[in-house]
């Protein structure tokens, strides 16, 4: 008899669970879209502001919390148009292998696989009056990256989100390469369009693709080289 009402209990609390899932939509099945509704109805409530969880920056000050990606963001996420593929081209022979060369007049980084030879990509860049060149270095890597705008950015363009999760909605892209010592990252994009254009704040884009296939071949510590 005892056995019969503990199993009724369970039987009865695990019903009351699903009802209340089922009305406020909490199924991992949802679509990120959906999600992304659900965290936004939650964020007024105490301990789901992303401030309050996170703090105002994670252990890196100039790139904040950084959340574990959703290993389904690959899965769910579709081909971006490439408006310019990616290559294996002659290269200047001063760089070695494993450099990463990045050319603001052509809007174009390089790879370079070994001496003489590189891989080119087409990539957006900082749009004048935010260009700058320097030797720097891959200090961080991220699969579909959170974002959390600098303050300088904020106080050009107050609009802006805060903090956005990763994912296919977040201007990062799929993948970023944060360069040591500054806030500019290689990253991906959800605006393919603006690939090969001079539009953005200093950091540079790629589309998913190319930065996918970059991040998988760069090790921390790659030499970065942007030029002029």
């Amino acid at each position: 008899m005892h056995c019969k009402v503990l199993a009724l209990a369970g039987l009865l609390s695990a019903a009351l669970f699903s009802q209340h899932a089922a009305a406020q939509g909490l199924f991992w099945g949802n679509s990120y879209e959906a999600r992304q509704l659900q965290y936004a109805a939650y964020g007024g409530q105490a301990g789901y502001a992303p401030g309050a969880q996170y703090g105002a920056y994670g252990s890196q000050p100039q790139y904040g919390y950084y959340a574990q990606p959703d290993p389904s963001y690959d899965e769910q996420y579709r081909p971006q148009a490439t408006p310019i593929p990616r290559q294996l081209v002659s290269f200047d022979t001063r760089y070695a292998p494993g450099t990463i060369v990045i050319s603001t007049e052509e809007r174009r980084l390089y790879y370079v696989t070994s001496r003489g030879e590189a891989i080119q990509y087409a990539v957006g860049v900082g749009r004048p009056g935010f260009e700058w060149s320097g030797t720097k270095s891959v200090s961080l890597k991220r699969e579909w990256p959170d974002w959390r705008p600098p303050a300088e950015m904020i106080r050009r363009r107050p609009d802006l989100p805060r903090y956005m999760p990763g994912g296919p909605e977040n201007p990062l892209g799929a993948r970023a390469m944060y360069l040591g010592g500054t806030l500019y990252r290689i990253h991906g994009s959800n605006e393919p369009e603006t690939i090969g254009q001079a539009v953005s704040s200093g950091c540079i884009r790629m589309t998913n693709e190319d930065v996918i296939d970059l991040y998988n071949r760069v090790k921390l510590g790659t030499k970065v080289v942007v030029l002029r």
